[in-house]
């Protein structure tokens, strides 16, 4: 096992630190979901999701 480890420490390692960068991002997304900040730029009229995300359960738009 040790020798195993000793001859992967770089792949260990890069896969450690990718894995913490990717938990970081999980974390700031969830974290902006919560507060209910939102990625959308605001131009609707490119938004592949006909903006959903900017509008509120009565079809209006959120400011």
């Amino acid at each position: 096992m040790h020798a195993w480890f000793a001859a992967n420490i770089g792949t260990v390692l890069i896969a450690l630190a990718l894995a913490v960068i990717v938990a970081g991002i999980i974390f700031k997304l969830r974290k902006d979901k919560k507060k209910g900040v939102s990625s959308c730029g605001g131009n609707c009229a490119h938004c592949a999701m006909g903006c959903a995300c900017c509008r509120t359960n009565d079809g209006a738009r959120k400011q």
